[in-house]
């Protein structure tokens, strides 16, 4: 599927109007302000800021997607937690609105894949945005079906709505979504495509009984050679150190791991990174790639030449920059997966799940 030309230059401007926000905001900060209005204005940034990183974030994606370089990073996934998910962020998407989801999941209590559980979400998020403009009151039904096929599982998403006229190809009008959902449901569209295509999948649409069509899309995957854990278990929770040279990207990172139930310690840079790991106290690492001293990869290597269960701990980067080749070198080191700053709750403890849910590494290999 071709990109829209247009689609481009509205990131463009997307970009330029939330910039000219902060601006108007950080002009505004500069003067005395009631303590009211100042947190609004933070907010107000933090808002955009994220707006212009999510943005960016889809672009680079669609252009990696439409060179063939997108990367898919599966790990074991929860398939009831994935359907819960996708309810929380498109039941928050439509609020106010006249239409009502429901989202349901068809499969066992317990099952679980190794997915990329982001791209599959961007595959959903594509076909209902989809699916939903044009519509503007009345119920859409979105299910996760899924059924065993020898040593695999296939996956079946469904997507109904009283839309009529669907298409699976490059005839969809983008413009639609993007006028009834925004700038990033258009592109979440898009992208949605290229993800299910590279996943081997396909799509089709049925038409419903009464009013309507669904569109639905399907494709394998394989089985994780265990359940996926939960950051808590049931004797205690996971203890994670945290290091980063800079004390509020660590706070922010402790604030987020204490939301879902982890103990966290901090370290200031790569050197202090294996002073404490030395120690086994800790289940998970994030780490930092630039620091001071000694970088998040130098540090990493240290660790992995450590005897075991030492040098088996799972480390996550924390970088800005996970560009593909980036990607691909702190994986090369040794680390088990990367969380892209500024980190989101649900990314990184997404991440942390499917991280301490893998078997260990093996610390001679990566050395």
């Amino acid at each position: 599927m071709s990109v829209p030309d247009y689609l481009f230059d509205r990131v463009t401007q997307e970009i330029r109007q939330q910039m000219d926000c902060v601006l108007a905001l950080t002009t505004r900060l500069a003067s005395p302000l009631p303590a009211a209005d100042t947190r609004a204005c933070v907010e107000g940034v933090a808002v955009a800021a994220e707006t212009v990183r999510r943005i960016t974030a889809a672009s680079a994606d669609i252009r990696s997607a439409l060179s063939d370089a997108l990367i898919l990073s599966p790990g074991p996934v929860a398939l009831r937690d994935l359907v819960d998910r996708l309810d929380d962020r498109w039941r928050a998407r439509l609020t106010g609105s006249a239409l009502t989801l429901m989202v349901s999941y068809d499969g066992p209590p317990e099952g679980a894949a190794m997915l990329d559980a982001d791209r599959t979400l961007q595959v959903f998020d594509g076909f209902l945005a989809h699916a939903l403009s044009g519509v503007r009151k009345g119920a859409a039904e979105v299910m996760l079906r899924v059924r065993e096929s020898g040593d695999v599982l296939v996956l079946e998403g469904r997507v109904r709505s009283s839309r009529t006229g669907l298409r699976t190809d490059t005839e969809v009008d983008v413009r639609e979504i993007e006028e009834m959902f925004g700038l990033e449901a258009a592109m979440g569209f898009m992208l949605g495509r290229h993800v299910l295509r590279r996943l081997g999948g396909r799509a089709r649409i049925l038409q419903n009984p009464g009013q309507g069509e669904t569109l639905s899309f399907a494709f394998r995957a394989e089985r994780p050679p265990e359940r996926p854990a939960e950051v808590k278990s049931a004797d205690r929770a996971a203890h994670i150190l945290v290091v980063d040279d800079n004390a509020t990207n660590r706070m922010v990172a402790e604030t987020l791991c204490s939301m879902f139930g982890c103990t966290t310690e901090p370290a200031e840079d790569g050197e202090a990174a294996v002073e404490a790991a030395a120690t086994g106290r800790f289940d998970l690492i994030l780490m930092d790639i630039r620091m001071p001293r000694l970088d998040g990869v130098g540090a990493t290597r240290r660790i992995r030449a450590m005897p075991k269960p030492i040098g088996c701990i799972p480390i996550i980067a924390l970088t800005a920059n996970a560009d593909a080749d980036e990607t691909a070198s702190y994986l090369g080191a040794g680390m088990n997966g990367v969380v892209e700053k500024p980190m989101k709750p649900d990314q990184l403890l997404q991440v942390v799940r499917d991280t301490l849910a893998l078997p260990q590494l093996d610390a001679s290999a990566a050395a």
